[in-house]
């Protein structure tokens, strides 16, 4: 999650992690490391641009060989799953 925070959305300028886009990040000891992860919306126009900077922030994590993205749409994102200071910078 750490390495994750690092991404940011081009779109709002604030990292995956505090946007709640990101559920589960998990790692099997060959390196191969699945995140689970939604999206604002269906048909978003930067998805391949996030899932590109995903694997490549992850792939730079020690220990990662190979990054799987499972993209899913339930439970459904919404504002509330945004943190805190998330939500100051976007004004929500």
């Amino acid at each position: 999650m750490a390495a994750l925070s690092q991404v940011i959305d081009p779109e709002l300028g604030v990292d995956i992690v505090s946007l709640g886009l990101i559920y589960d990040v998990t790692n099997d000891a060959q390196g191969h490391c699945v995140v689970t992860m939604t999206l604002t919306m269906m048909g978003c126009p930067l998805t391949d641009i996030l899932s590109n900077r995903i694997v490549t922030t992850m792939k730079a994590v020690a220990g990662v060989e190979d990054v799987a993205i499972n993209l899913v749409w339930s439970p459904a994102w919404s504002i509330a799953r945004m943190s805190r200071e998330a939500r100051v910078m976007l004004g929500v």
